[in-house]
């Protein structure tokens, strides 16, 4: 863990598993301060399944490296509830961005095996979480204004997202 660290604050990359697949580390803010806006879809669905596997895309902040900005101006946030994956981010002192940890493409890696063979050197520290058992990848879902769109089906189903924008809005 000490190793993985000191290679994010370095600026270097960080394989870590997630409670779906094995993710790919790099440094960045807290979830919500990347965003230049937070809608109230995006608050309730962050407090209904976060941490959990909901990736969240929000318009971009002004600053943030071009890397982490999609296309359309959004960054996806996703606070995960692996023990790793929340190590890492307090050793930081910050959240850490990440990524799938595979070419795009192919699979997501299940093992680190898996993510080593596909990434190899290009990763300065992989961190081991065994054989993860996901059936699916994390819902990514993209919030503007009082809307929202799915933009990846994944393990949090629009029933899911449905309900509970229908339970935070009655609160």
């Amino acid at each position: 863990m000490d190793d993985a660290i000191v290679a994010l604050r370095a600026g270097e990359l960080v394989v870590f598993p997630t409670e779906t697949f094995y993710g790919i580390a790099a440094d960045t803010h807290m979830a919500f301060s990347v965003a230049k806006e937070i809608s109230s879809v995006a608050r309730i669905l962050a407090e209904a399944f976060w941490p959990g596997p909901l990736t969240i895309v929000l318009p971009a902040r002004a600053g943030l490296p071009h890397e982490l900005i999609g296309p359309d101006g959004g960054v996806g946030v996703r606070v995960s509830p692996h023990p790793i994956a929340h190590a890492l981010s307090e050793g930081l002192g910050r959240a850490i961005t990440a990524t799938s940890a595979n070419r795009s493409g192919e699979a997501p890696a299940t093992t680190l095996r898996a993510a080593r063979e596909a990434l190899g050197d290009e990763v300065k520290v992989y961190l081991e979480g065994g054989t993860l058992h996901a059936s699916a990848p994390s819902t990514v879902i993209s919030c503007n204004g009082d809307g929202y769109r799915i933009i990846r089906a994944g393990a949090i189903t629009e029933r899911d997202i449905i309900a509970a924008l229908s339970k935070g809005k009655l609160e």
